[in-house]
């Protein structure tokens, strides 16, 4: 029977959550328990589909509907000129392809692109477009297990400023209960 990592090792990784899970491992795991079909990977295709029934001794299915459609791999570009640099597409972004600062404009680093389009919805103008990957951009397109690792990182990074947040929420809430005078009442 194949592991959860041998089933996530043949994902594209692409982390665009549209399997209806929370990511490629997620989506493994789905699949390792029998609550998931193969075919639910839009990224990965036909392809894909073919790699996980040969590993997984079933037969192959057609890519389903309800998860999207197959198509060339995508690449997410920035109209430079009318981002306005609200950095709502950067949390988004599974493997932190886009770079920029607060009121800075943005850019993708195609190199790391997984085409996911997590970016796209976020953006208030309309400035994020998908489109296929060009023969040259495809040369430079990110391996599996690169964004794995960036989505690993990606998700550590998150945790850590969470983290972060919570412990300082906390520390506030301790000094105010320390500092104001508490009301009582004369009676």
């Amino acid at each position: 029977m194949a592991s959860v990592e041998d089933i996530d090792a043949r994902l594209p990784q692409t982390q665009c959550m549209r399997c209806g899970y929370n990511g490629c491992l997620p989506y493994a795991q789905a699949i390792a328990d029998g609550t998931a079909q193969i075919n639910q990977c839009p990224p990965g295709g036909a392809e894909t589909i073919a790699t996980l029934a040969v590993l997984l001794a079933r037969e192959p299915l057609p890519l389903n509907p309800d998860n999207g459609t197959e198509g060339p791999p995508l690449l997410a570009v920035i109209d430079e000129e009318r981002c306005i640099g609200c950095i709502k597409c950067l949390p988004p972004c599974p493997v932190d392809a886009i770079v920029g600062a607060k009121k800075q404009m943005h850019t993708v680093v195609a190199a790391l692109c997984t085409g996911c389009e997590l970016c796209v919805a976020p953006c208030p103008v309309d400035c994020i477009s998908m489109v296929p990957r060009t023969a040259a951009t495809a040369a430079a397109s990110p391996a599996p297990r690169a964004n794995r690792e960036r989505y690993l990182a990606h998700k550590r990074r998150q945790a850590s400023r969470a983290n972060e947040q919570a412990d300082l929420l906390a520390a506030r809430k301790r000094f105010a209960q320390t500092t104001l005078p508490t009301n009582r009442t004369a009676g």
